[in-house]
Protein backbone atom coordinates (compact mmCIF):
# COMPACT_ATOMS: atom_id res chain seq x y z
CA UNK A 1 0.00 0.00 0.00
CA UNK A 2 1.67 3.32 -1.01
CA UNK A 3 2.78 5.39 1.95
CA UNK A 4 0.58 8.40 0.93
CA UNK A 5 -2.94 6.25 1.93
CA UNK A 6 -1.59 5.54 5.46
CA UNK A 7 -0.28 8.99 5.52
CA UNK A 8 -4.36 10.04 4.33
CA UNK A 9 -5.25 7.68 7.08
CA UNK A 10 -3.66 8.94 10.04
CA UNK A 11 -5.02 12.59 8.70
CA UNK A 12 -8.10 11.45 8.86
CA UNK A 13 -7.52 9.99 12.33
CA UNK A 14 -6.19 12.70 13.64
CA UNK A 15 -9.44 15.16 12.70
CA UNK A 16 -11.47 12.25 13.82
CA UNK A 17 -10.55 12.46 17.23
CA UNK A 18 -10.96 15.84 17.13
CA UNK A 19 -14.63 15.46 15.57
CA UNK A 20 -15.71 12.76 17.42
CA UNK A 21 -14.28 14.50 20.95
CA UNK A 22 -17.02 17.04 20.00
CA UNK A 23 -19.56 15.30 18.45
CA UNK A 24 -20.00 12.73 20.61
CA UNK A 25 -21.22 14.95 23.60
CA UNK A 26 -23.09 17.64 20.99
CA UNK A 27 -26.20 16.14 20.85
CA UNK A 28 -26.71 15.89 24.85
CA UNK A 29 -25.10 19.21 25.26
CA UNK A 30 -27.28 20.80 23.06
CA UNK A 31 -30.73 18.76 24.81
CA UNK A 32 -29.35 19.30 28.29
CA UNK A 33 -27.27 22.27 28.37
CA UNK A 34 -28.91 23.96 25.91
CA UNK A 35 -32.47 22.97 25.90
CA UNK A 36 -33.10 21.88 22.36
CA UNK A 37 -35.51 20.17 20.99
CA UNK A 38 -35.25 16.40 19.39
CA UNK A 39 -36.21 18.60 16.00
CA UNK A 40 -33.40 21.20 16.34
CA UNK A 41 -30.81 18.22 16.71
CA UNK A 42 -31.99 17.13 13.51
CA UNK A 43 -31.81 20.27 11.73
CA UNK A 44 -28.61 20.44 13.03
CA UNK A 45 -27.35 17.54 12.35
CA UNK A 46 -29.17 17.48 8.53
CA UNK A 47 -27.91 20.88 7.65
CA UNK A 48 -24.74 20.59 8.44
CA UNK A 49 -23.91 17.50 7.05
CA UNK A 50 -26.03 18.03 3.84
CA UNK A 51 -23.51 21.27 3.66
CA UNK A 52 -20.45 18.94 3.66
CA UNK A 53 -21.92 17.16 1.16
CA UNK A 54 -22.72 19.79 -1.18
CA UNK A 55 -20.10 21.74 -0.67
CA UNK A 56 -17.79 18.85 -2.19
CA UNK A 57 -19.52 18.92 -5.37
CA UNK A 58 -17.46 22.50 -5.87
CA UNK A 59 -14.45 21.20 -4.14
CA UNK A 60 -14.50 18.27 -6.31
CA UNK A 61 -14.88 19.93 -9.58
CA UNK A 62 -12.27 22.63 -8.59
CA UNK A 63 -9.70 20.13 -8.29
CA UNK A 64 -10.14 18.16 -11.48
CA UNK A 65 -9.96 22.13 -12.66
CA UNK A 66 -6.54 22.44 -11.27
CA UNK A 67 -5.57 19.16 -11.87
CA UNK A 68 -4.48 18.99 -7.73
CA UNK A 69 -5.98 17.58 -4.97
CA UNK A 70 -4.06 18.56 -2.21
CA UNK A 71 -4.16 22.01 -1.88
CA UNK A 72 -8.12 22.00 -1.60
CA UNK A 73 -7.51 18.64 0.76
CA UNK A 74 -5.55 21.11 2.77
CA UNK A 75 -7.98 24.41 3.10
CA UNK A 76 -10.62 21.72 4.04
CA UNK A 77 -8.73 20.29 7.19
CA UNK A 78 -7.94 23.77 7.76
CA UNK A 79 -11.24 24.75 8.15
CA UNK A 80 -11.54 21.94 10.08
CA UNK A 81 -9.09 22.54 12.42
CA UNK A 82 -10.13 26.75 12.67
CA UNK A 83 -13.77 25.40 13.80
CA UNK A 84 -12.95 23.47 16.82
CA UNK A 85 -12.20 26.48 19.39
CA UNK A 86 -15.58 28.12 18.14
CA UNK A 87 -17.78 25.00 20.08
CA UNK A 88 -15.90 25.88 22.76
CA UNK A 89 -17.22 29.27 23.38
CA UNK A 90 -20.36 28.22 22.35
CA UNK A 91 -23.54 29.25 24.55
CA UNK A 92 -26.62 29.11 22.04
CA UNK A 93 -27.95 26.67 19.51
CA UNK A 94 -27.72 29.44 17.05
CA UNK A 95 -23.65 28.76 17.42
CA UNK A 96 -23.35 25.56 17.79
CA UNK A 97 -25.08 25.65 14.18
CA UNK A 98 -22.52 28.00 13.09
CA UNK A 99 -19.45 25.94 14.06
CA UNK A 100 -20.79 23.13 12.65
CA UNK A 101 -21.43 24.69 9.34
CA UNK A 102 -17.70 25.78 9.28
CA UNK A 103 -16.88 22.43 10.53
CA UNK A 104 -18.68 20.76 7.45
CA UNK A 105 -17.85 23.49 4.94
CA UNK A 106 -14.01 22.15 5.85
CA UNK A 107 -15.42 18.14 5.31
CA UNK A 108 -16.88 19.02 2.70
CA UNK A 109 -13.88 21.29 0.86
CA UNK A 110 -11.39 18.22 1.74
CA UNK A 111 -13.69 14.73 1.20
CA UNK A 112 -14.10 14.88 -3.03
CA UNK A 113 -10.17 15.75 -3.20
CA UNK A 114 -8.89 13.42 -0.96
CA UNK A 115 -11.18 10.90 -2.31
CA UNK A 116 -9.91 11.22 -5.58
CA UNK A 117 -6.24 11.84 -4.10
CA UNK A 118 -6.65 7.94 -2.89
CA UNK A 119 -7.54 6.91 -5.93
CA UNK A 120 -4.67 8.59 -7.77
CA UNK A 121 -2.34 6.84 -5.42
CA UNK A 122 -3.53 3.48 -5.05
CA UNK A 123 -3.45 0.93 -8.39
CA UNK A 124 -7.36 -0.17 -9.98
CA UNK A 125 -6.55 -3.57 -8.47
CA UNK A 126 -6.32 -2.48 -4.97
CA UNK A 127 -8.49 0.14 -4.57
CA UNK A 128 -11.28 -1.44 -2.83
CA UNK A 129 -8.14 -2.15 -0.14
CA UNK A 130 -7.06 1.52 -0.23
CA UNK A 131 -10.35 2.49 0.80
CA UNK A 132 -11.09 0.36 2.98
CA UNK A 133 -7.48 1.32 4.75
CA UNK A 134 -8.18 4.66 4.70
CA UNK A 135 -11.62 4.36 6.41
CA UNK A 136 -10.76 1.81 9.00
CA UNK A 137 -8.20 4.82 9.95
CA UNK A 138 -10.61 7.37 9.78
CA UNK A 139 -12.39 5.07 12.10
CA UNK A 140 -9.96 3.97 14.67
CA UNK A 141 -10.02 8.32 15.39
CA UNK A 142 -13.66 8.33 15.48
CA UNK A 143 -13.82 5.81 18.62
CA UNK A 144 -10.63 7.03 20.12
CA UNK A 145 -12.18 10.44 20.38
CA UNK A 146 -15.62 9.38 22.09
CA UNK A 147 -12.91 7.35 24.53
CA UNK A 148 -10.95 10.41 25.79
CA UNK A 149 -14.14 12.56 25.89
CA UNK A 150 -15.67 9.93 28.28
CA UNK A 151 -12.43 9.99 30.29
CA UNK A 152 -12.78 13.86 30.38
CA UNK A 153 -16.00 14.06 31.45
CA UNK A 154 -15.89 11.85 34.07
CA UNK A 155 -12.27 13.65 35.57
CA UNK A 156 -13.73 16.92 34.68
CA UNK A 157 -17.26 16.82 35.97
CA UNK A 158 -18.98 16.96 32.94
CA UNK A 159 -17.06 20.21 31.74
CA UNK A 160 -18.32 19.84 27.99
CA UNK A 161 -16.29 23.45 26.92
CA UNK A 162 -13.25 21.94 28.61
CA UNK A 163 -13.49 19.19 26.57
CA UNK A 164 -13.70 20.83 23.39
CA UNK A 165 -10.40 22.94 23.80
CA UNK A 166 -9.08 19.96 24.11
CA UNK A 167 -10.15 18.99 20.60
CA UNK A 168 -8.20 21.59 19.13
CA UNK A 169 -5.14 19.92 19.39
CA UNK A 170 -5.17 16.75 17.36
CA UNK A 171 -6.91 19.04 14.50
CA UNK A 172 -3.73 21.54 14.13
CA UNK A 173 -1.71 18.03 14.29
CA UNK A 174 -3.54 16.60 11.47
CA UNK A 175 -3.43 19.87 8.97
CA UNK A 176 0.32 19.34 10.04
CA UNK A 177 0.59 15.87 8.68
CA UNK A 178 -1.00 16.41 5.90
CA UNK A 179 0.72 19.38 5.12
CA UNK A 180 4.02 17.62 5.58
CA UNK A 181 3.55 13.94 5.10
CA UNK A 182 1.41 13.69 1.97
CA UNK A 183 3.07 13.82 -1.32
CA UNK A 184 0.98 14.34 -4.31
CA UNK A 185 1.52 12.62 -7.81
CA UNK A 186 2.91 14.87 -10.25
CA UNK A 187 0.09 16.42 -12.85
CA UNK A 188 -0.83 14.47 -16.11
CA UNK A 189 1.59 15.80 -18.86
CA UNK A 190 -0.39 18.65 -21.24
CA UNK A 191 -3.24 18.74 -18.39
CA UNK A 192 -5.72 21.20 -19.38
CA UNK A 193 -7.76 23.55 -17.53
CA UNK A 194 -11.52 22.91 -18.25
CA UNK A 195 -14.68 23.57 -17.16
CA UNK A 196 -15.76 19.50 -15.59
CA UNK A 197 -19.17 20.55 -14.79
CA UNK A 198 -19.68 21.92 -18.08
CA UNK A 199 -22.69 19.65 -20.23
CA UNK A 200 -20.33 17.65 -22.66
CA UNK A 201 -18.00 16.91 -19.50
CA UNK A 202 -20.53 15.32 -17.43
CA UNK A 203 -21.58 13.36 -20.56
CA UNK A 204 -18.48 11.41 -19.80
CA UNK A 205 -20.18 10.09 -16.92
CA UNK A 206 -21.82 6.43 -17.85
CA UNK A 207 -24.78 5.08 -16.60
CA UNK A 208 -22.91 2.85 -14.60
CA UNK A 209 -21.74 6.10 -12.24
CA UNK A 210 -25.27 7.72 -11.59
CA UNK A 211 -26.42 4.14 -10.75
CA UNK A 212 -24.22 4.27 -8.14
CA UNK A 213 -25.01 8.01 -6.98
CA UNK A 214 -28.89 7.16 -7.16
CA UNK A 215 -27.95 3.77 -4.95
CA UNK A 216 -25.96 5.92 -2.48
CA UNK A 217 -28.42 8.67 -2.06
CA UNK A 218 -31.40 5.91 -0.93
CA UNK A 219 -28.59 4.15 1.40
CA UNK A 220 -28.28 7.51 2.79
CA UNK A 221 -31.96 7.90 3.41
CA UNK A 222 -31.91 5.00 5.09
CA UNK A 223 -29.28 5.63 7.65
CA UNK A 224 -30.03 8.97 9.64
CA UNK A 225 -27.58 10.98 11.51
CA UNK A 226 -25.52 8.98 14.40
CA UNK A 227 -26.63 11.63 16.70
CA UNK A 228 -29.94 9.60 17.46
CA UNK A 229 -27.93 6.52 18.27
CA UNK A 230 -26.36 8.66 21.47
CA UNK A 231 -30.49 9.57 22.32
CA UNK A 232 -31.47 6.62 22.15
CA UNK A 233 -29.47 4.99 24.55
CA UNK A 234 -29.74 8.42 26.78
CA UNK A 235 -33.86 8.18 26.70
CA UNK A 236 -32.90 4.33 28.17
CA UNK A 237 -31.10 5.79 31.17
CA UNK A 238 -27.53 5.92 29.59
CA UNK A 239 -25.78 8.30 32.06
CA UNK A 240 -24.30 12.16 30.18
CA UNK A 241 -20.46 11.25 30.69
CA UNK A 242 -20.71 7.44 29.30
CA UNK A 243 -23.27 8.81 26.27
CA UNK A 244 -19.81 8.46 23.88
CA UNK A 245 -19.72 5.19 24.33
CA UNK A 246 -22.62 4.10 21.65
CA UNK A 247 -19.99 6.01 19.25
CA UNK A 248 -17.28 3.69 20.51
CA UNK A 249 -19.01 0.75 20.45
CA UNK A 250 -20.16 2.02 16.58
CA UNK A 251 -16.98 2.60 15.23
CA UNK A 252 -14.68 -0.07 16.83
CA UNK A 253 -17.30 -2.38 14.65
CA UNK A 254 -16.60 0.08 12.03
CA UNK A 255 -13.06 0.09 12.03
CA UNK A 256 -12.68 -3.16 12.26
CA UNK A 257 -14.33 -4.41 9.13
CA UNK A 258 -13.58 -1.10 7.22
CA UNK A 259 -10.57 -2.76 5.54
CA UNK A 260 -11.65 -6.80 5.16
CA UNK A 261 -14.75 -5.65 3.57
CA UNK A 262 -12.46 -3.24 1.49
CA UNK A 263 -10.30 -5.86 0.23
CA UNK A 264 -14.02 -7.72 -0.18
CA UNK A 265 -15.19 -5.67 -2.55
CA UNK A 266 -12.07 -6.31 -4.65
CA UNK A 267 -13.15 -9.44 -5.50
CA UNK A 268 -16.60 -10.14 -4.33
CA UNK A 269 -19.99 -8.60 -6.59
CA UNK A 270 -20.44 -5.19 -5.27
CA UNK A 271 -24.27 -5.55 -5.28
CA UNK A 272 -23.99 -9.14 -2.68
CA UNK A 273 -22.52 -6.44 -0.36
CA UNK A 274 -24.25 -3.32 -0.96
CA UNK A 275 -27.80 -6.17 -0.18
CA UNK A 276 -25.64 -7.26 2.73
CA UNK A 277 -25.49 -3.78 4.47
CA UNK A 278 -28.96 -3.17 3.58
CA UNK A 279 -30.28 -6.34 5.35
CA UNK A 280 -27.86 -5.70 8.63
CA UNK A 281 -28.89 -1.70 8.44
CA UNK A 282 -32.62 -3.24 8.62
CA UNK A 283 -31.48 -5.67 11.91
CA UNK A 284 -30.04 -2.36 13.45
CA UNK A 285 -33.25 -0.25 12.93
CA UNK A 286 -35.21 -3.18 14.57
CA UNK A 287 -33.26 -3.84 17.78
CA UNK A 288 -33.02 0.09 17.93
CA UNK A 289 -37.03 0.45 17.55
CA UNK A 290 -37.23 -3.03 19.96
CA UNK A 291 -35.64 -1.19 23.11
CA UNK A 292 -33.70 1.78 24.30
CA UNK A 293 -31.22 -0.21 26.72
CA UNK A 294 -29.50 -3.33 27.19
CA UNK A 295 -28.44 -6.02 24.87
CA UNK A 296 -30.86 -5.16 22.46
CA UNK A 297 -29.91 -1.57 22.10
CA UNK A 298 -26.21 -2.31 21.90
CA UNK A 299 -26.96 -5.03 19.15
CA UNK A 300 -28.66 -2.45 17.60
CA UNK A 301 -25.51 -0.16 17.84
CA UNK A 302 -23.11 -2.99 17.08
CA UNK A 303 -25.23 -3.40 13.85
CA UNK A 304 -25.12 -0.20 12.36
CA UNK A 305 -21.21 -0.06 12.59
CA UNK A 306 -21.02 -3.26 10.68
CA UNK A 307 -23.44 -1.61 8.46
CA UNK A 308 -21.15 1.21 8.00
CA UNK A 309 -17.98 -0.79 7.51
CA UNK A 310 -19.63 -2.98 4.87
CA UNK A 311 -21.27 -0.07 2.79
CA UNK A 312 -19.20 3.05 2.95
CA UNK A 313 -16.18 2.32 1.37
CA UNK A 314 -17.54 -0.10 -1.33
CA UNK A 315 -19.81 2.84 -2.37
CA UNK A 316 -16.54 5.02 -2.42
CA UNK A 317 -14.89 2.12 -4.39
CA UNK A 318 -17.82 1.82 -6.99
CA UNK A 319 -17.64 5.86 -7.75
CA UNK A 320 -13.91 5.44 -8.61
CA UNK A 321 -14.37 2.74 -10.72
CA UNK A 322 -17.10 4.06 -13.02
CA UNK A 323 -16.03 7.80 -13.42
CA UNK A 324 -13.42 8.75 -15.80
CA UNK A 325 -10.10 9.85 -13.90
CA UNK A 326 -10.27 13.37 -15.33
CA UNK A 327 -13.64 14.02 -13.89
CA UNK A 328 -12.91 11.55 -10.80
CA UNK A 329 -13.75 14.75 -8.01
CA UNK A 330 -16.13 15.64 -10.06
CA UNK A 331 -17.44 12.21 -9.77
CA UNK A 332 -17.21 12.03 -6.10
CA UNK A 333 -18.51 15.77 -5.59
CA UNK A 334 -21.92 14.99 -7.53
CA UNK A 335 -22.20 11.40 -5.87
CA UNK A 336 -21.97 13.20 -2.26
CA UNK A 337 -24.23 16.15 -3.17
CA UNK A 338 -26.85 13.24 -3.79
CA UNK A 339 -26.24 11.83 -0.79
CA UNK A 340 -26.19 15.17 1.25
CA UNK A 341 -29.83 16.30 0.00
CA UNK A 342 -30.70 12.46 1.24
CA UNK A 343 -29.42 13.16 4.86
CA UNK A 344 -30.55 16.28 5.37
CA UNK A 345 -34.30 14.81 4.67
CA UNK A 346 -33.28 12.05 6.81
CA UNK A 347 -32.31 14.03 9.78
CA UNK A 348 -35.41 16.35 9.92
CA UNK A 349 -37.53 13.58 8.83
CA UNK A 350 -35.90 11.64 12.11
CA UNK A 351 -36.18 14.54 14.58
CA UNK A 352 -39.83 15.50 13.07
CA UNK A 353 -41.15 11.48 14.08
CA UNK A 354 -39.15 11.42 17.52
CA UNK A 355 -40.95 14.43 18.58
CA UNK A 356 -44.39 13.51 17.39
CA UNK A 357 -44.17 9.59 17.86
CA UNK A 358 -41.12 8.45 20.17
CA UNK A 359 -37.79 7.41 19.44
CA UNK A 360 -38.86 4.16 18.57
CA UNK A 361 -40.75 5.57 15.07
CA UNK A 362 -37.65 6.60 14.26
CA UNK A 363 -35.60 3.36 13.54
CA UNK A 364 -38.67 1.63 12.79
CA UNK A 365 -38.71 4.58 9.49
CA UNK A 366 -35.60 3.92 9.03
CA UNK A 367 -36.09 -0.28 8.72
CA UNK A 368 -39.05 0.48 5.95
CA UNK A 369 -36.52 2.62 3.77
CA UNK A 370 -34.27 0.37 4.34
CA UNK A 371 -36.15 -2.44 2.82
CA UNK A 372 -37.19 0.33 0.12
CA UNK A 373 -33.77 0.39 -0.84
CA UNK A 374 -32.77 -3.29 -0.51
CA UNK A 375 -35.53 -4.07 -3.36
CA UNK A 376 -34.66 -0.97 -5.79
CA UNK A 377 -31.26 -3.12 -5.36
CA UNK A 378 -32.88 -6.18 -6.65
CA UNK A 379 -34.87 -4.46 -9.33
CA UNK A 380 -32.23 -2.22 -11.06
CA UNK A 381 -28.91 -3.46 -10.04
CA UNK A 382 -26.59 -3.49 -12.96
CA UNK A 383 -24.69 -6.98 -14.34
CA UNK A 384 -24.04 -9.60 -11.21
Amino acid sequence: MPAGIWALGFVSLLMDVSSEMIHSLLPVFMVTGLGASMLLVGLVEGVAEATALIVKVFSGAWSDWLGRRKPLALLGYGLGAASKPLFAISTSTGMVLAARLIDRVGKGMRGAPRDALVADLARPEQRGAAYGLRQSLDTVGAFLGPIIAIGLMLLWANDFHAIFWVAVIPAVLSVALLAFGVREPDRPAGHARVNPIRRENLRLLRPAYWWVVGIGALFTLARFSEAFLVLRAQQGGLAIAWAPLVLIAMNVVYSLGAYPFGRLADTMSHRKLLALGLVVLIAADVALAWSDRGVVLWTGIVLWGLHMALTQGLLATMVADTAPAALRGTAFGVFNLASGLALLLASVFAGLLWDRLGGASTFIAGAAISALALAALAWKAPGP
